[in-house]
């Protein structure tokens, strides 16, 4: 992994965005049978004394008291906090949990470990990251791409939120412990990845209809990532040593992708918005949580399906986006912010307070739209299709259905109408759907 950052060095030079290349601070990335080994050596090496180990019940079970004792042999003054569910069983990455960690972790820490998968991860990097204090990376399961990024999504006031926080010091992912994970947390990381198909697509589509800043080389990275997977399914599926460490890989790439440009576009469209709706409702109506791979994986599947047959013919029709902008009226001045190709593509369709543009805006997107139609249908072209979605989810034993998860018919519904509102300042195909194309046909 640490070639990949050398090579990604190499890289950077050539990108010209225009966006901020953050350097990557990740001093060591280890996936190895000896990971929790190196873990122990690292921290030694780095001359911490006072350390606290985060987890729960399941993953102190997989890997902390393994940990903890090797953190022990080497002398290393260690505090173990297992972190308490809810009533519904679920540790949440919320105001409980963040508050029950503050409290615990002393001042005189000087480096957090988050053992666990992605919610101990959210949770310890809130935390060590108000603290000022490091926090280094030990997943238990290749469950989530989000081990090495910046982003913690907490549920904030009941509402899921994405604050860019810290990424870890460094990573050390035991192949032992990886493999041993539950099949559905690991059909939950390939899940999360073959989200990637439409959060690309997202991206690239914002970048073009309103002008959103866009990273190339990000895209790229995540796109290897999830390309990486697809053409290893079978491996994963297997759920062997080869097959874990693919699929570990390509999710701490992913990873590297955000890291780089500081946020979670890359790796989050209207598949990951519609997962959050879904969450929030589970915990809005006191219900165990699913997996976050598991429903953006199932979330992803409907995405390419309502992007192909719903917004694909609606872009394609022949005057079908000029009789929309006539029938919005716009002024002169939003004809000619349509035409401003130079930048790549009209003003952002999404105000600064992040609610949905007025008519002056969207008709500036649709006439951004009209002029790279053919660009913007060849991304819709290149989304697989739902049905090959779930058949590589079934392939490596993942839900493919929402009904599989507990999710009812009309939180489905309305999840596809009202998702796109947690992230309302990204104009995806989700967004121009419900804001434009639904809201044309009430005209």
């Amino acid at each position: 992994m640490l070639s990949f950052q050398k090579k990604l060095a190499e890289r950077i030079p050539s990108c010209d965005c225009g966006m901020e290349h953050r350097e990557i601070t990740i001093e060591k990335i280890e996936i190895s049978k000896e990971a929790l080994q190196a873990a122990a050596a690292y921290l030694v090496s780095r001359g911490f004394e006072h350390v606290v180990l985060v987890a729960d019940d399941n993953t102190y079970r997989a890997a902390g008291e393994k940990l903890f004792s090797l953190l022990k042999d080497v002398l290393l003054q260690t505090k173990v906090v297992l972190l308490q569910p809810n009533e519904a069983g679920d540790v949440i990455a919320d105001e409980r949990s963040i508050v029950q960690l503050l409290l615990k972790v002393p001042q005189e820490t000087q480096v957090v470990l988050a053992v666990g998968s992605g919610t101990i991860h959210d949770i310890s990097r809130a935390v060590s990251f108000k603290m000022g204090k490091p926090f280094v990376s030990v997943p238990t399961a290749p469950s989530v791409d989000g081990f090495n990024s910046m982003g913690a999504p907490l549920v904030i006031a009941g509402m899921k939120t994405t604050y860019q926080m810290q990424a870890p010091l460094a990573v050390f992912a035991d192949l032992d412990v990886l493999q041993a994970a539950p099949r559905q947390m690991i059909a939950a990381g390939f899940g999360d990845m073959i989200g990637k198909a439409t959060s690309l697509a997202d991206w690239r589509f914002g970048h073009l209809a309103a002008g959103e800043p866009y990273c190339p080389l990000a895209a790229e990275i995540t796109e290897e990532a999830l390309t990486f997977c697809i053409d290893n399914v079978d491996n994963i599926a297997a759920g062997d040593e080869t097959g874990i460490q693919l699929l570990m890989e390509a999710l701490i790439n992913s990873g590297i992708a955000m890291l780089l440009i500081g946020h979670s576009h890359p790796a989050s469209g209207g598949e990951h918005h519609v997962s959050h709706y879904w969450e929030m409702d589970f915990l809005r109506n006191n219900k165990p949580q699913v997996l976050h791979g598991a429903k953006v994986g199932v979330a992803c599947g409907l995405i390419a399906d309502l992007y192909k047959k719903k917004v694909r013919p609606s872009i394609a029709g022949d005057g079908e986006l000029e009789n929309m902008v006539s029938l919005l009226q716009p002024t002169g001045k939003a004809e000619a912010a349509g035409h401003e190709q130079g930048d790549g593509g009209a003003k952002s369709a999404v105000d600064n307070n992040g609610e949905a543009g007025n008519d002056e805006r969207i008709a500036a997107s649709l006439n951004a739209i009209a002029v790279d139609r053919a660009s913007i249908l060849d991304i819709i072209d290149r989304i697989p299709d739902g049905d090959t979605i779930r058949g590589w989810l079934e392939k490596v034993g993942g839900e493919t259905e929402p009904e599989q998860l507990g999710i009812e018919a009309e939180v489905v519904a309305a999840a596809l109408t009202e998702a796109h509102h947690i992230r309302s300042n990204r104009f995806t195909f989700l967004q121009f759907y419900n804001e434009v194309l639904c809201k044309n046909e009430e005209r």
